[in-house]
């Protein structure tokens, strides 16, 4: 693993078992199937698409929270992620992350407390620095989460999450429940830790806006499988796949991509073949039938029999 890069993550497939039986076996769900791409230091990468593509699911293999998978994924010079908490994340509901009858500052000395890289005698001052560096009152360590707005909140949960030392920190629709105003902030404060401190930024979100103000590269997600990955500006107005090209084009840069799609991420593995995108596009043919190898100018890629060209 290259020592530019924090992380690297090879064929990464997650499936879930289904109830009942198909042809007299079990079903496997794969929600996310052979997904390889890598984040830089100081890097920030964002992964889009549609409700049930599997964006979440990959975070959570990432950080270690979800189910067990098939592939590769290495951390840094860590090897396997397992091994230290070197990847952290800020989930999208502020008020779920913490205990409400437990003060911000304990719970984020307890973040201190397992990474065991601060002296008992010295996580106090830890933790009001790290309030400090959020843009919060270090007084406010001893206030509990009821006292804080929702934007001061995931201010508090970016703190906790910088209390593990994480080369990557993963932002899992971080600021999608907050008033518009208070989404700026956030992802100022994210940006500026990112400059601060040569942090790597996974971005998980429905929001093509803040892929296009907060990330260098961006990955598109349909159906649990990359179909389109590059430099953020390329792929927003040069997409070369047909879906990408119909949520540039059908929305504006700015687009929220609808979040009541129907989950139908993953698909029986008998069926799994073939462009996932296949039965919507208006470009497909016999040829995707067949899973498409990866083409593309420069540092865009695309995984389509039939790209689209530099003007869609």
């Amino acid at each position: 693993m290259s020592a530019d890069l924090v992380l690297d993550v090879r064929d990464l497939t997650v499936a879930f078992p289904q109830k009942g039986m198909f042809w007299g076996r079990r079903r496997a769900l794969k929600v996310v199937r052979d997904v390889t791409f890598s984040v830089a230091r100081g890097e920030a990468v964002g992964i889009v698409g549609e409700s049930g593509s599997g964006k979440s699911t990959i975070a959570r293999a990432i950080a270690g929270l979800g189910p067990s998978h098939r592939g590769e994924i290495r951390l840094a010079a860590a090897g396997d992620i397992t091994e230290r908490p070197r990847v952290q994340m800020v989930f999208q509901d502020p008020f779920a992350s913490f205990d409400p009858l437990m003060e911000i500052g304990a719970q984020i000395n307890e973040a201190l407390a397992i990474t065991r890289a601060v002296p008992r005698a010295d996580r106090r001052v830890r933790v009001e620095t790290l309030l400090a560096q959020v843009g919060l009152d270090p007084a406010s360590a001893d206030r509990l989460p009821r006292a804080f707005s929702g934007g001061q909140l995931q201010r508090a949960s970016i703190a906790r999450a910088l209390a593990g030392e994480p080369d990557l920190l993963i932002a899992d629709e971080a600021t999608s429940a907050l008033d518009l105003s208070v989404q700026s902030q956030i992802l100022n404060v994210l940006m500026d830790l990112r400059d601060d401190l040569g942090l790597a930024l996974l971005f998980i979100t429905h929001d093509l806006g803040v892929v296009e103000v907060m990330c260098d590269r961006v990955i598109v997600l349909y159906r649990g499988r990359i179909v389109e990955i590059g430099p953020t500006l390329s792929v927003m107005r040069a997409p070369m796949h047909p879906y990408t090209h119909s949520l540039v084009s059908a929305h504006g840069l700015n687009i929220n991509i609808p979040k009541d799609q129907p989950d139908v991420a993953g698909l029986p593995e008998a069926h799994s073949d073939g462009c996932p995108y296949a039965m919507q596009c208006p470009r497909a043919d016999a040829l995707c039938s067949v899973r498409p190898g990866a083409t593309g100018r420069g540092a865009q890629a695309v995984f389509c029999h039939h790209p689209l060209g530099a003007t869609g």
